[in-house]
């Protein structure tokens, strides 16, 4: 098995290979880089391997680069630092983590996986492609975390205003329009649909307790029940529109509440 070795930490590519003969003598380190840039020069320049270890964060950058600089066609088995539980959740069949330090049982584990796995790694397959694609868009969004709404453009009067994220209590729909309201009780229309919303607002800091409403932390008065087993908000500032936490949504309110 030839193998493609990515990683900037001298130590960290010796030890690799040193477990590699230790778990696969049969396997050859092939060639190794220790940048994005040396790393696209490489697989450019050389018929490509059956396999490369390849570690996320790069002196020159993540590795993620790589595959935007030119075609890979060798599964990946990721080496990263990240916690190994935040990982899991990416796994694909075609590809594989291996957390910093590296260990021998599952460095092991990997290749095997790998081996069992060949028949489906043949270069430009469309397995391989969408698996490669679903990975990286996962692991970008994880060790990239997507940039939450700071501020809204809002009208307000004849004039544009710009409302900082701080200042909003919470979001709701009423009829066929979708409104913000300050914490020092000012009402303002937004262009945006509820669930434009659930992906601007930083999860953290705004709770999406219906179909209808988004509240803040500080916006939140008083919880009391309410019939079909929901929760009834008391907001600050007060607002008309009852803010009900469905039912489905109960379990998970109270988990960010007690955060």
């Amino acid at each position: 098995m030839n193998i493609f070795i990515i990683e900037d930490e001298d130590l960290a590519v010796k030890k690799l290979q040193k477990t590699l003969q230790a778990v696969d003598p049969t396997s050859t380190v092939v060639g190794t880089a220790d940048s994005i840039a040396s790393a696209v020069e490489w697989l450019q320049s050389n018929p490509k391997p059956d396999l490369i270890l390849m570690d996320i964060e790069l002196a020159d950058g993540q590795s993620f680069e790589i595959f935007n600089l030119t075609e890979v066609k060798s599964p990946v088995v990721f080496t990263t630092s990240y916690d190994e539980y935040a990982l899991k959740a990416f796994k694909v069949n075609s590809i594989d983590y291996l957390l910093k330090p590296v260990q021998k049982d599952e460095l092991q584990a990997a290749l095997n996986k790998y081996k069992e796995l060949k028949k489906g790694f043949s270069a430009g397959t469309p397995d391989e492609t969408m698996n490669m694609d679903h990975l990286l868009k996962e692991l970008r969004q994880k060790l990239q975390p997507p940039a939450y709404r700071k501020r809204f453009l809002v009208k307000h009067g004849r004039k544009l205003v710009s409302i900082d994220i701080s200042e909003i209590a919470y979001f709701f729909c009423d009829g066929r329009l979708n409104f913000f309201k300050t914490y020092d009780n000012q009402k303002f229309v937004i262009d945006y649909t509820m669930d434009e919303l659930d992906e601007m607002l930083d999860p953290e800091q705004y709770f999406r307790i219906s179909r209808a409403f988004f509240v803040a932390v500080r916006s939140i008065d008083k919880i009391d029940d309410y019939f079909g087993n929901r929760l009834i908000l008391g907001l600050k500032p007060s607002e008309s529109k009852e803010a009900l936490v469905s039912r489905e949504r109960v379990t998970e309110f109270k988990k960010w509440m007690g955060k």
